[in-house]
């Protein structure tokens, strides 16, 4: 039987982000892991707390949203683990398996000039050096040494993908607060 530990119920900031959620318990004594959703996960390591909210299948241990204080977490060979006060022993971190985990964007870490978080691409139109619209960023692919950019564009009435690779070779500039990428690729490549 599992036992959720109590958790004060929250709303969830607007700045928040789906960074992973809590795969199962690990050990006895309420640690538990954590599936990352990125292979950097410095945003889990860096927040003194987490939001969750309950998985979207399965049983559901609580509702809404509740902030989860984090004591540690650190990467236990190649998984994360994570430990918080209020998670006490194995029943407690089993009642966490499947939240989603959310951070706040504040507690991300600063990027170096000409790095992005995945999550501020997401939205972003891109157009070709001529102005030509080439999509908007509906996803990223990590392809090896590279990421690529995954656009949506709407072509004869169909919802069409175009790849292009996030590299400065294609990509000339990025404007986050003006919500576009350039990059030099055209229509029929």
């Amino acid at each position: 039987m599992s036992h959720m530990p109590l958790l004060e119920a929250t709303s969830l900031p607007a700045d928040a982000i789906e960074v992973g959620r809590i795969a199962d318990a690990w050990g006895i004594k309420g640690w538990f892991k954590v599936h990352a959703f990125s292979s950097a996960p410095e945003a889990l390591f860096s927040a003194k707390s987490w939001y969750l909210q309950p998985a979207e299948k399965g049983a559901k241990q609580f509702t809404g949203t509740v902030v989860l204080p984090v004591k540690q977490a650190r990467f236990h060979s190649d998984t994360i683990v994570a430990t918080s006060p209020e998670v006490a022993d194995r029943n407690a971190a089993e009642a966490l398996r499947g939240a989603r985990v959310f951070v706040a964007r504040e507690h991300f870490p600063k990027t170096e000039d000409g790095e992005f978080y995945w999550v501020d691409l997401m939205g972003l139109t891109v157009v070709n050096r001529e102005g030509v619209e080439l999509g908007v960023v509906n996803d990223l692919m990590a392809t090896g040494p590279q990421t690529v950019l995954v656009l949506g564009f709407e072509q004869d009435g169909k919802e069409q993908e175009r790849l292009i690779p996030f590299v400065d070779a294609y990509v000339d500039s990025v404007d986050l607060a003006g919500k576009k990428i350039v990059a030099d690729w055209q229509p029929d490549y």
